[in-house]
């Protein structure tokens, strides 16, 4: 009697067939979740209507802030929304519906304008709302159910749709917070767009972190005064190093200007030992037939981005600032820079 032979795929050297199956399992979950997430901002895109108009132009005309709330994970999806409008030039802030119900009320003003969160559209909100109503607040209400109890108190509708949760039991708030995130991203930065909020604008709500380096002008890092060592071109060569050591910040060059304050020249601390050490020189030479001429500057409203860009590509440390008539009107060093978290690197 033969005894049948089983035959068996072989696995991917260093990994068994359980292994490779789990593997694919799990890639198969994530993009799963991913697709479906992405169907339901789709589904939200479609939903889009003259009720966005209207959401839009009430946030434009609101004399007040905005109010975002919602309950449970709707409610940590509008506090995102919420530092969104925030960071982008519109006065806003969050209220929790239960903490409104009992006492919090106080802080909405009836010219506030309230978006509120809430798939179903049947949480604590439908409470919350004729309240909010009353004060005169408009409100904006992001749900999947349009004809739902809390509907029926909001002046614009703005429907998520109806795509089902990325969750494998169909349960866990997914697809819906999801949806409900993008539309508030795009009420927020339409209304961004509608402000003309510039990027100097921009930058002030972010004087922090990368974003705010990036964007960050001249005139907010540069030296002056007498951090900013500066002599005529009609200085000696030792007036001018007086005037470096003179300074109360650890100076590394002086700006060199003629008798209308017009930048002609720089004369680095480096500048000073290779002089010395030469003896045609003397701290009686003129400062003028040492210093270099026509030394790289950077503008007082360009970015100090760019700057610190100048100074990479000349490997220089110290870069004299000057105004549209070419005046000198700051230094920056490199050792601040560094200070405020420039790398001296080339990076992005």
């Amino acid at each position: 009697m033969k005894t049948a032979r089983t035959t068996t795929v072989p696995a991917k050297p260093g990994r068994s067939v359980a292994a490779d199956t789990l593997r694919e399992a799990i890639l198969a979950r994530g993009r799963s979740v991913l697709d479906t997430e992405a169907a339901a901002i789709g589904a939200a895109r479609e939903c889009l209507n003259d009720a966005f108009v209207g959401a839009v132009k009430a946030v434009l005309q609101c004399k007040g802030r905005i109010c975002v709330t919602g309950i449970g994970k709707a409610g940590l999806i509008g506090n995102k929304i919420q530092a969104t409008f925030a960071s982008t030039g519109t006065l806003s802030y969050s209220l929790h519906p239960v903490e409104a119900l009992h006492g919090d009320l106080g802080m909405i003003h009836g010219d506030d304008v309230v978006i509120a969160l809430s798939k179903s559209g049947s949480s604590e909100l439908v409470e919350l709302l004729p309240r909010l109503k009353s004060l005169g607040c408009v409100v904006i209400l992001l749900t999947s159910k349009i004809d739902s109890l809390a509907a029926k108190h909001a002046d614009h509708l703005l429907d998520i749709g109806q795509t089902a949760e990325a969750c494998p039991l169909g349960l866990a708030p997914s697809s819906s917070t999801a949806a409900m995130l993008a539309l508030g991203d795009a009420l927020a930065l339409t209304v961004m767009e509608q402000k003309a909020v510039q990027p100097e604008q921009y930058a002030s709500y972010h004087p922090g972190g990368a974003l705010g380096r990036f964007l960050m002008k001249t005139n907010e890092i540069m030296r002056t005064g007498p951090h900013c060592p500066t002599v005529l071109q009609t200085a000696t060569l030792g007036t001018c190093y007086e005037a470096i050591l003179a300074a109360p910040r650890r100076a590394g060059a002086a700006a060199i200007i003629d008798n209308d304050g017009k930048l002609v020249g720089i004369v680095t601390h480096g500048d000073f030992f290779r002089l010395f050490q030469s003896p045609q020189k003397s701290a009686d030479c003129p400062v003028g037939d040492v210093m270099t001429r026509s030394p790289k500057r950077i503008g007082v409203d360009d970015r100090v981005n760019d700057a610190l860009q100048l100074m990479r590509k000349h490997a220089i440390d110290e870069l004299p600032v000057v105004d549209d008539a070419g005046r000198l009107v700051g230094l920056i060093d490199i050792q601040d820079l560094l200070a405020k978290g420039f790398s001296v690197f080339d990076d992005d």
